[in-house]
């Protein structure tokens, strides 16, 4: 008898021809780093979310920290203020926040494993400047809610779009009314590269200061030198202390050609996960032993993730891999791991997310019939199907 084919939990796809094509431009015109293609990735990347301003760095974790240092600048916080954040995330989330010596404060989620605004309400402080809401798995979550709540309180509001390449809600790309976006273009998101951000921010000041910030200070780029005539082409000013993650071109011509294709492979996406509903939705209605993580209304999500809760994970988990079977769990919760655990508040929800969730194999290369081969595949180790 066959051994069934392994059912990895991401398993990116490139244009592999188109790509190449378009990182050989780089190489024949002898530009591959910044410049070029990340002006043309940004300018594409504009039009397709209809967001004012976007600049394409080295990581999305680079994007996070940008947006808690340059507001920090602007809006003078001060060390030891403090940003409210969910602690079901990648850990690059909630450092964002340390690395500029602010504080973190978790939250708890709701049913779409995203921060509950009702958390915001009860955490909010004097000392509370912002907000991180993460968009899971693609999921727009109580984003509304959260929106309204710092524009009573006077907060900025972060929404880190890790998973929410190509999301939409009611038609339109969140974050249009936050103070800043972020995401990210990692080997294994919806527009994958090999890795790579985009920071997009609401102010125009801040988008040019962080093109300084993410070029070691420098107020010219070399690409920008380049470009303009005069005789002084060369010459450039270094007004502050920055950073070197900015992108390249390399990256951005591989994302250029991914963008073509979003849309299409999202909506395949959506129908993998149409497929999961279909063979799981009727054990997760019937058993108190398996509960599909439901899309917010109204939520056109990228489906980054297809999330189940299940008790005893760890234990299904195993008899999964067994069966060559390979979910993922995202995440654990932060304030379990050891740098926050002293410090952090728990919170009841979080954990039991934590503890319970399972995000099951969801890629471009999948068909029918290997949903339902991990459907199956589960619904047997819950004996809910002989």
């Amino acid at each position: 008898m066959n051994e069934p084919r392994a059912q990895q939990l991401f398993v990116p796809t490139f244009r592999i021809d188109e790509c190449l094509a378009e990182i050989r431009e780089c190489l024949e015109k002898g530009w591959t780093g910044l410049g070029y293609k990340t002006v043309e990735f940004e300018s594409q990347w504009k039009a397709f979310t209809g967001l004012p301003h976007a600049h394409f760095l080295n990581s999305a974790t680079a994007g996070l920290r940008f947006s808690v240092r340059l507001m920090k600048h602007k809006h003078r916080w001060e060390d030891g203020d403090e940003i409210i954040s969910t602690p079901i995330t990648f850990v690059s989330t909630n450092h964002a926040v340390l690395y500029e010596n602010m504080r973190v404060i978790f939250g708890d989620v709701d049913e779409y494993g995203c921060l509950d605004p009702e958390c915001i309400e009860a955490l909010a402080t004097p000392r509370t400047r912002a907000v991180m809401f993460v968009g899971l798995g693609g999921n727009t979550g109580q984003y509304e809610r959260v929106r309204q709540i710092c524009d009573r309180k006077g907060l900025k509001l972060i929404l880190d779009a890790a998973h929410m390449a190509g999301t939409r809600f009611r038609g339109k790309t969140p974050g249009g009314d936050a103070d800043v976006v972020v995401y990210s273009f990692q080997a294994v998101k919806n527009l994958p590269t090999a890795d790579a951000g985009m920071v997009c921010f609401a102010d125009a000041d801040l988008d040019a200061l962080v093109r300084q910030q993410s070029w070691l200070g420098i107020d010219k780029d070399t690409y920008s030198r380049t470009m303009e005539g005069g005789t002084y082409k060369w010459y450039y000013d270094v007004p502050s202390l920055g950073f070197k993650d900015h992108g390249n071109s390399i990256m951005a011509a591989i994302a250029i050609v991914q963008l073509k294709y979003l849309d299409v492979d999202n909506a395949y996406r959506r129908q993998l996960a149409t497929w999961y509903e279909e063979l799981l939705g009727e054990a997760a209605l019937s058993s108190n032993v398996l509960k599909i993580v439901p899309t917010a209304p109204g939520c056109e999500s990228s489906r980054h993730l297809f999330q189940v809760l299940v008790p005893n994970r760890d234990e299904i988990l195993l008899a999964l891999n067994n069966a060559s079977v390979y979910p993922g769990v995202h995440y654990r919760d932060n304030t379990e791991y050891s740098m926050y655990a002293a410090t952090a508040r728990k919170s009841e929800s979080a954990k039991f997310f934590s503890d319970s969730v399972l995000s099951l194999p969801m890629h471009l290369r999948l068909t029918r019939a290997d949903i339902e081969y991990i459907c199956s595949t589960l619904l047997q180790v819950f004996k809910l199907r002989p």
